[in-house]
């Protein structure tokens, strides 16, 4: 079933009207029917909207509203992930995979050990690229919300900008005491936020770790082999998902 994102000004009471780029996709792409059925979310509520079509006009498409059925699709942690700027296409697949798996809000972080290097032209690229794979990954994972791709902050404003979670991690090979790291996420209860630091290639320069124990985020162990950057904040919020959604 088609689920797309809409916003909540195209909800006129039991209509929703449809227009832009997504008629083009319900009309010639899907080669959607009066009578189908779309689910639809707002970003806002995690409701999931299930909708009729109506009618399929060339520049819109109007549907009434059959049913809305609670999405409890979300994570119960606000989850927001500060990653260190990978190179090449690296950071397409971890925004693409980490929003399946239900992170909030994505950070990139210019690292000392990050090989790319973002001028302000470049940054706002990118980052609208990023915002429209995470857009595409919500709707493949049927996501209640878009997260939010901020554009690139140094590790000291990440430092300051995590500052509000409840909960701060760095993942870091250095880190040993598996028991405390399994204790944390015990202890992570719904309804809080998570700050997860994950570093690029490279890793964390010493003195960013020493950084972000100093602003409150604590250095974790994830087992005992070394991630690669694409891997850590997957692992992550598998984590999470464990803890929080199946046990």
């Amino acid at each position: 079933m088609l689920h797309i994102f809409v916003d909540p000004s195209a909800m006129q009471g039991d209509f929703l009207i449809i227009t832009g780029e997504e008629v083009n996709h319900i009309r010639n792409v899907l080669r959607m029917k009066p009578g189908d059925e779309i689910s639809v979310s707002n970003g806002q509520d995690p409701a999931e909207y299930r909708y009729g079509i109506e009618t399929v006009e060339p520049d819109r498409v109007t549907c009434r509203l059959r049913f809305v059925k609670e999405a409890d699709v979300e994570l119960p942690v606000r989850t927001v992930l500060f990653q260190g700027l990978p190179k090449a296409e690296k950071m397409d697949w971890i925004v693409q995979k980490t929003v399946e798996l239900g992170v909030t809000e994505i950070v990139p972080v210019s690292m000392e050990r990050s090989v790319v290097r973002l001028d302000a032209q470049k940054a706002d690229k990118k980052t609208a690229r990023w915002q429209t794979i995470a857009e595409a990954a919500a709707r493949q994972s049927r996501r209640a919300i878009v997260p939010q791709v901020h554009a690139p902050m140094t590790m000291r404003e990440a430092v300051a900008c995590a500052g509000s979670c409840d909960v701060r991690i760095l993942p870091y090979e250095l880190s040993e005491d598996s028991r405390s790291t399994r204790e944390l996420f015990d202890g992570i209860r719904p309804g809080s936020s998570l700050a997860v630091f994950i570093g690029p290639e490279g890793g964390f320069a010493p003195e960013e770790v020493e950084e972000a124990r100093a602003g409150g985020i604590l250095p974790v162990t994830l087992g005992r082999r070394i991630l690669r950057t694409e891997s850590a904040a997957m692992v992550v919020l598998s984590w999470l998902i464990y803890t929080l959604e199946i046990r």
